[in-house]
């Protein structure tokens, strides 16, 4: 699998474990205030790790590293995914896959082949502003909404988040999310946070007063939703 960075160790990328976090490159999606935006557009200016070197850390930080993230990019790009999830899994480490939904497909073969132990599915946004806040004129909502259904009706531990970014984000869109995601287990709300790795620099983020007022549109009926990132 062709891996552009390695974090060793992390307390934040998958929830209740110690964790080590994968980054692949490459993305199906375009999101203007993706935070990895080098990663997604030019993947090839960044080393690669080798699969070997990832694994040989995970073999002796056994019992200290629980946990696995992989992220992106889109890592349900990568051929290999299967394969490199396998190995990780031989060492009775659990896997986070982290995802935009976009292959359900892989995403459904994953689950069946019981690879991986959590995903973190994003919703970019309510379902008529998708294509704007995917960064793509055409979007195939169908798909988006396979992966979030199979996600609600399974029984794999799973989290849905939203990136609210002034600009992008209204009431209606947390209005949809509502409608669409409706008793989801976990559902977060993440405040946008401005950075120079964004793909589009002009994104600005909401004041907390306005994530307050989206979490009250959605908690109707997502009781589970939740403000991350607010200091």
């Amino acid at each position: 699998m062709i891996i552009h960075g390695f974090t060793k160790t992390t307390l934040l990328d998958y929830p209740g474990h110690v964790a080590s976090t994968v980054f692949t490159g490459g993305c199906n999606f375009r999101c203007p205030f993706c935070h990895n935006g080098n990663l997604v557009l030019h993947p090839n200016d960044y080393p690669t790790i080798a699969e070997d070197e990832i694994l040989a850390f995970l073999k002796k930080r056994k019992g200290i590293v629980s946990g696995v993230c992989i992220s992106g990019g889109e890592p349900t790009l990568q051929q290999d995914l299967p394969s490199f999830i396998s190995k990780i899994k031989s060492l009775d480490i659990l896997v986070k896959l982290d995802t935009n939904g976009y292959r359900p497909d892989v995403l459904k073969s994953l689950v069946s082949e019981d690879l991986i132990d959590y995903v973190a599915m994003d919703i970019k946004a309510g379902r008529n502003n998708y294509g704007k806040a995917c960064g793509l004129d055409n979007v195939d909502m169908s798909k988006i909404e396979e992966s979030a259904s199979f996600l609600l009706k399974g029984n794999l531990p799973y989290e849905f988040r939203t990136t609210v970014v002034n600009g992008i984000h209204t009431d209606e869109d947390f209005k949809d999310i509502a409608i669409w995601i409706g008793g989801a287990k976990k559902y977060f709300l993440q405040s946008y946070t401005e950075k120079d790795s964004v793909i589009d620099k002009t994104c600005k983020s909401f004041s907390d007063r306005y994530l307050d007022h989206f979490l009250n549109i959605v908690i109707k009926t997502i009781p589970s939703a939740e403000l991350r990132g607010i200091d």
